[in-house]
């Protein structure tokens, strides 16, 4: 069973599309955060899922949020896809699947694929709502409901 409310976010490193390292501890902790884990780049359902956070971007940015997505594919597959697609936000390259050990997802097609899953985070790092749905476009307004009621 993956991370569930109340649960702390633990420590993490990875590479992002830039190439660059990233740090959990610089965004989890220290402001609210969507953490959503996806199965591949440049999908059909992967696309929607990104373009809806994309055209959203704002409305968490407005909450205080980073929106951060993470799946197994490589740092140069997320290049690809961030600039395909006008990405604004973070992407992480969780090529050997330590990350989706650490969030406890459970194992796809023998663990060749990320499942699809949002994990909203509040601002002192605690998971505060999980959405785990195949419907892609589902997890933006949900993120987004959850946000607003940590706000309130």
């Amino acid at each position: 069973m993956s991370l569930t409310v109340g649960d702390s976010v633990p420590y993490f490193e990875l590479k992002d599309q830039k190439g660059e390292l990233f740090k959990s501890d610089t965004v989890i902790g220290q402001k609210p955060a969507v953490v959503y884990f996806y199965p591949k780049d440049e999908t059909p359902g992967c696309t929607a899922e990104a373009c809806s956070f994309r055209d959203n971007y704002e409305d968490f940015k407005d909450l205080g949020a980073e929106v951060i997505g993470i799946s197994s594919d490589s740092i140069g597959s997320h290049k690809r896809f961030a600039q395909r697609h006008r990405l604004p936000f973070i992407l992480l390259a969780d090529t050997q699947k330590k990350v989706q050990r650490l969030f406890k997802l459970p194992k796809l097609l023998f663990g060749l694929y990320t499942k699809r899953i949002t994990f909203v985070i509040d601002k002192a790092g605690k998971v505060v709502y999980v959405h785990d749905s195949l419907f892609a476009t589902s997890h933006i307004k949900k993120a987004l409901l959850a946000l607003r009621k940590e706000e309130e």
